[in-house]
């Protein structure tokens, strides 16, 4: 067999009926649309999601998918490897990252996560910190300190 003898099976492909196009066409008088009725019409026919009155599926359903946690807590994100331009034994406190220009502003609060490497011992201060934030920072030497 050879790529020019493939044929799709008897039955696969079935012929568009071409309605509304003359006696000739095979499907004359009323074309195959019936006699009377919205659809025999020109243009007929609902538009697209009418369920004949009923309220349609497509408002039934939510808006949007999801929802939205009105829990939902935000904060400052920091990562190890701008904590690591602090000197050694220094206290890294929100405050200090303020000022150093690390974080914008105070309004949320700090979570320090563990992108990066530390070499050096700090005294970190934030209200979160990741696993291997926290790790890291302790393995270098350095302490940790949630703020409530």
């Amino acid at each position: 067999m050879r790529l020019h003898e493939l044929r799709p099976p008897m039955g696969a492909k079935k012929a568009r009926k071409r309605v509304g196009r003359g006696d000739s066409s095979g499907h004359g008088s009323f074309s195959g649309r019936g006699m009377k009725g919205q659809n025999s019409r020109s243009g007929g026919g609902v538009r697209p999601g009418f369920e004949g009155g009923q309220q349609p599926l497509i408002t039934r359903l939510d808006k949007l998918p999801g929802f939205t946690n009105i829990f939902r807590k935000e904060f400052t994100v920091i990562n190890l490897d701008r904590l690591a331009k602090f000197p050694a034994n220094s206290e890294v406190t929100p405050q200090v990252l303020l000022e150093s220009g690390a974080v914008r502003d105070l309004r949320k609060p700090v979570k320090v996560l563990g992108r990066g490497e530390i070499d050096r011992p700090l005294v970190v201060e934030a209200h979160r910190f990741s696993g291997s934030a926290r790790r890291k920072i302790e393995e270098a030497g350095g302490t940790v300190r949630e703020i409530s």
